[in-house]
């Protein structure tokens, strides 16, 4: 069994980041009940009713790139732009709104 290291700092009330001995491994929005957790490997969405012991949580990995299989022959390949991958959308512009919102939301309520 190996040795491991986690700290969870506490930036200002809703918001923290957990480290660990390799770096920042997650960041975590919200209050006892609802979270947010963004992480390396995909975002984690946690609803609850605190002191019940009922929650519900959701994984949300982030897409990895898929590889177009390349044809055998160059001789016998035809030019079709639908063939061609369509560029991915961005997640980062959606993570940072969905944390705006969550922030104003708290703040508010």
């Amino acid at each position: 069994m190996g040795f491991r290291f986690r700290k969870s700092i506490k930036l200002f009330p809703g918001f923290k980041i957990n480290l660990t001995h390799k770096g920042i491994s997650s960041a975590s929005i919200g209050k006892p009940g609802a979270s947010l957790n963004i992480g390396k490997k995909g975002t984690r969405t946690s609803v609850g009713i605190p002191g019940t012991g009922l929650s519900y949580s959701k994984h949300q990995p982030y897409s990895k790139k898929t590889r177009v299989p390349q044809p055998t022959s160059l001789e016998h390949t035809e030019y079709n732009p639908q063939n061609l991958e369509q560029p991915k959308a961005k997640i980062w512009p959606w993570i940072i709104f969905g944390i705006l919102c969550f922030i104003v939301g708290a703040v508010i309520f």
